[in-house]
């Protein structure tokens, strides 16, 4: 199941749609005023959120027809790789353990990351529904179908599988994200480091790519699952491994540069960005796989 070079010209005009309208028209909304400073969402503000909301939904739905007749499965790459163009022009997480380096700003740091990612999760699914609007428009369809498949989704097997596959792919791509952007340790023991913005890239895609992949295979589930458990990733990851014992102790004896996990080097919005990337990657890999498992051998 090869892609056609339509269809990757498809893709590579959605990505450059997003990377274009998102990525660098709307980097205003969210450049920091020192370029070192990573991209955070307190500094954009209600107004600009209100503005980068309504692009990322025009954007979706823009996408979904030059993609056409493909857009509803390729229209949603936009936004995320708009975001992506965000997440690489953005200063390191580096630049904030260094402003914070007592004990207690520390902990106010972490703090603060628990539920960022929400925050740009909400700007992708905009894109998304703006994808599923320009659908229903070309379609003209009634609502129906698409409120049966969300009452489908609250029925109790189908909640209990939900939730099983979002701990699976939280538990799969914080694990993954210590192996991709790990580094190399001069030891069994030592803390993982700021990574070079291309393993950021590499990591955030691949760690989700794997999720996707299996949950998509263990599930039959979207990539939707996966690139919502994107705003998970970093509450569970600090549960685990930067309680305030340990954030105290990485203030007091160890560089800014060092973290108990390498999830930790990642600002909210990369995790987002690359993760909503990969999960869709990862989806369709699987689907690509058991393509190839049927018809390899014909």
């Amino acid at each position: 199941m090869e892609l056609s070079w339509i269809n990757k010209l498809r893709i590579g005009a959605v990505i450059a749609l997003g990377i274009v309208i998102i990525g660098v028209l709307a980097w205003p909304l969210a450049a920091p005023d020192d370029p070192m400073s990573p991209v955070r969402s307190s500094d954009i503000g209600f107004v600009g959120t209100l503005l980068l909301g309504a692009l990322s939904f025009a954007v979706g739905a823009v996408s979904f027809f030059v993609a056409w007749p493909h857009g509803r499965e390729i229209g949603v790459l936009a936004v995320p790789f708009g975001l992506a163009a965000w997440a690489i022009r953005s200063g390191p997480m580096l630049s904030l353990t260094q402003s914070h380096t007592t004990a207690q700003a520390r902990q106010g740091l972490v703090q603060s990351l628990l539920f960022e990612p929400v925050y740009w999760l909400l700007i992708v699914a905009a894109g998304f529904a703006g994808v599923l609007v320009a659908q229903r428009i070309s379609a003209n369809q009634t609502s129906k179908a698409g409120l049966a498949k969300l009452q489908s989704c609250f029925k109790s097997n189908a909640a209990v599988i939900g939730l099983l596959a979002l701990v699976v792919a939280v538990l799969l791509s914080i694990f993954f994200f210590g192996v991709f952007a790990q580094g190399l340790p001069t030891s069994g023991k030592a803390p993982a480091a700021q990574p070079p913005k291309g393993q950021i890239v590499f990591a955030g895609i691949a760690a989700f790519a794997v999720a996707g992949f299996v949950i998509k295979k263990l599930f039959d589930l979207s990539y939707a699952w996966t690139t919502l458990a994107t705003t998970l990733v970093v509450p569970f990851a600090t549960m685990a491994y930067y309680r305030s014992d340990t954030v105290q102790k990485f203030a007091e004896t160890q560089p800014a540069a060092y973290f108990p996990h390498a999830i930790f080097a990642f600002l909210p919005v990369q995790i987002v960005a690359l993760g909503a990337i990969g999960s869709v990657i990862g989806y369709w890999l699987a689907i690509q796989y058991d393509y190839w498992r049927q018809h390899g051998s014909a």
